[in-house]
């Protein structure tokens, strides 16, 4: 039978962080550890220039979303 399920957990430190990886190699439950980190630097420069040229009005509005395919 074969589960699959996805669980997040948030350890507050290093030391938390190894010993829940030791807790599901011993219980045999295969996992992944994801960095919040793992962005390309080009993206989060490209987004955060895009957030400050909405602050300086470089944008648009659109006042009627049939606009959008026109």
């Amino acid at each position: 039978m074969s589960a699959s399920n996805i669980i997040i957990a948030h350890p507050v430190s290093k030391d938390k962080l190894e010993s829940l990886k030791a807790f599901l190699k011993a219980l045999k439950i295969k996992f992944e550890v994801a960095n919040e980190e793992t962005y390309n630097e080009d993206f989060v420069k490209m987004i955060l220039k895009g957030d400050e040229d909405i602050k300086n009005g470089k944008g648009k509005t659109i006042d009627n979303i049939d606009d959008l395919w026109k």
